[in-house]
């Protein structure tokens, strides 16, 4: 890890102008990198001196820049969002590298996630699953002071626990089948945990689960690389979660 002021790194940037589109690696040399610059940061700086000299910016997705939406879909050096566990790309520091290291950046690669451009993939595939059960829509009645719902710690921290998640994907790029367990795992299981759930609850994993296989992910087979590469933690006991309601509910 650098502690310099000016680090010089070689970038290996994966270069596609669409999902039909061969793609191939441009190389880049990054010089006076500050070390305390963000990965996106590093590559804003990149995309000035391109459009400085007359060529085309990199695409890359990003928004809140904080770790929260899950946007700055990377592969850096083989692992979705870089190095660091438990940090999205956006929060991931150019200290975390050497200088005159290689650096090796790559979009998601499935799929059920075409590359728009460049590093930026259609993750719509995660929304189409989420709208086919990841909610509540019957009612709740009026809002009540807290500590009135019926719900036990264990249980509201359980359900927390899974939804944290950002919905960011790094879970299929790690996945060598591509599955979307881990998320979809994540979405039902927050739900089956609270009363407010139960109504809905048989219905929501079919329906999920279903769309899920529609959209052309794999199986999951255990490898456990989703939790590993996940920015939020969220634990593979989600999947397990997952597995148990859809029996419930086909049974």
């Amino acid at each position: 890890m650098s502690t310099h002021e000016n680090m010089t790194l070689h970038l290996k940037i994966w270069r596609q102008n669409g999902p039909d589109s061969k793609g191939h690696f441009e190389d880049h040399t990054m010089d006076e990198v500050n070390p305390h610059m963000s990965f996106l940061e590093m590559l804003d700086l990149l995309n000035e001196r391109l459009m400085q000299n007359g060529k085309q910016p990199i695409e890359f997705d990003h928004d809140c820049r904080e770790g929260i939406c899950g946007s700055c879909n990377l592969v850096i050096n083989g692992i979705p969002h870089g190095p660091e566990m438990r940090t999205a790309a956006c929060q991931l520091h150019m200290r975390k590298f050497n200088d005159g290291e290689t650096v090796t950046i790559e979009p998601w690669r499935a799929k059920a996630f075409p590359i728009i451009k460049d590093l930026v993939v259609d993750r719509d595939a995660f929304d189409r699953i989420q709208a086919a059960g990841g909610f509540v829509s019957t009612r709740t009645g009026s809002m009540v002071d807290a500590n009135a719902i019926p719900i036990s710690k264990e249980a509201a921290d359980k359900s927390m626990d899974y939804a944290v998640c950002i919905g960011c994907g790094a879970c299929v790029a790690a996945c060598p089948n591509s599955s979307a367990s881990l998320f979809t795992g994540a979405k039902i299981a927050q739900f089956a945990k609270l009363p407010q759930g139960a109504p809905e609850r048989k219905r929501r994993v079919v329906a999920m689960v279903e769309q899920m296989e529609k959209e052309g992910f794999g199986d999951c087979s255990n490898y456990a690389e989703c939790e590993a590469v996940c920015p939020v933690g969220i634990s593979i006991s989600a999947i397990a979660e997952m597995r148990k309601e859809y029996v419930k509910a086909l049974f």
